[in-house]
């Protein structure tokens, strides 16, 4: 059986090619692909996190409240930015409905 970091590591690759692939789209607003980008920022601070607890505290990240509440700010952060991205999409494209039934060309650049 595969253990639970391999498995984390092997996820990392179909995630990359993910965010490649939205960003090649340009059809993804920008503030939800810097969201989508953020997750990788929550995972970048999660390893050296979870390393410092399991040597400082010979715990798992999950049992040091203080380091997993930081470490998890992370993953809220990218989720406002993603929830604020896809809002502000739907939002100009109801607008855009409303003056005449333009699709938006792309929703990358925030419509400018």
């Amino acid at each position: 059986m595969i253990s639970k970091e391999s498995l984390f590591v092997l996820s990392l690759f179909p995630y990359l090619g993910f965010l490649w692939f939205l960003t090649r789209s340009g059809k993804t607003p920008r503030l939800a692909l810097m969201g989508f980008y953020g997750t990788l920022v929550f995972v970048a601070v999660t390893i050296p996190a979870a390393i410092y607890a399991k040597v400082a505290y010979n715990e798992s990240l999950a049992n040091v409240d203080w380091l997993h509440g930081s470490a998890e700010v992370f993953l809220t952060i990218a989720n406002i930015l993603l929830v604020l991205g896809f809002r502000e999409a739907v939002i100009k494209a109801k607008a855009s409905s409303q003056k005449g039934g333009e699709e938006p060309e792309c929703l990358l650049d925030g419509g400018e």
